[in-house]
């Protein structure tokens, strides 16, 4: 679920970025800071904490330095810093990537495997989804042991279950 304040943020960057191309790759830069942000509870604590502005800006575009982000990045986080939404970045870039996924008609399938995946698996996956929602299809796969074998996926609102623990629970069903 998309985050109602982090839209306008994301529509932003869109509009900034000037194709969904560069927004996407900028939103590959921003994800390198949130991981950062993330791995840092230090960091964290210093944009949450009211500290001076200005500390904040210089370490902000130290970082920025550091991760050799474009200066279209280094904006974006100064921005972000500006209006104390840094620690929210998690949400603006899930905001973006609908905006981007949408844009270059994209769409993610949740999938949750009983199994991993092999790669010829995934990519015949990605395939037949695609042709059935006529957009290219991206997947994001979780392993779920508890399907018992095949694989359930959502895309948008729509659910394909294709895994054992369904069949037998539609099974229950037709029994009762």
């Amino acid at each position: 679920m998309i985050r109602r304040f982090a839209r306008p943020y994301a529509r932003a960057i869109m509009d900034a970025a000037g194709s969904p191309q560069k927004a996407n790759e900028l939103r590959g830069e921003l994800i390198q800071f949130a991981k950062a942000l993330r791995s840092s509870p230090e960091l964290r604590d210093l944009y949450a904490n009211p500290v001076d502005e200005a500390t904040k800006l210089t370490i902000t575009a130290q970082l920025a330095k550091k991760m050799k982000a474009s200066d279209l990045a280094a904006k974006t986080l100064e921005v972000l810093v500006r209006h104390h939404r840094i620690n929210d970045i998690d949400a603006i870039n899930d905001a973006l990537q609908a905006y981007v996924n949408k844009a270059l008609g994209v769409a993610i399938a949740e999938v949750r495997s009983a199994k991993s995946l092999t790669a010829d698996e995934i990519r015949d996956l990605a395939d037949t989804l695609s042709k059935k929602v006529g957009k290219k299809v991206e997947l994001d796969i979780k392993t779920d042991p508890k399907l018992l074998g095949g694989f359930v996926v959502k895309i948008g609102s729509e659910i394909w279950d294709a895994s054992v623990i369904g069949k037998i629970n539609k099974f229950r069903e037709s029994l009762a």
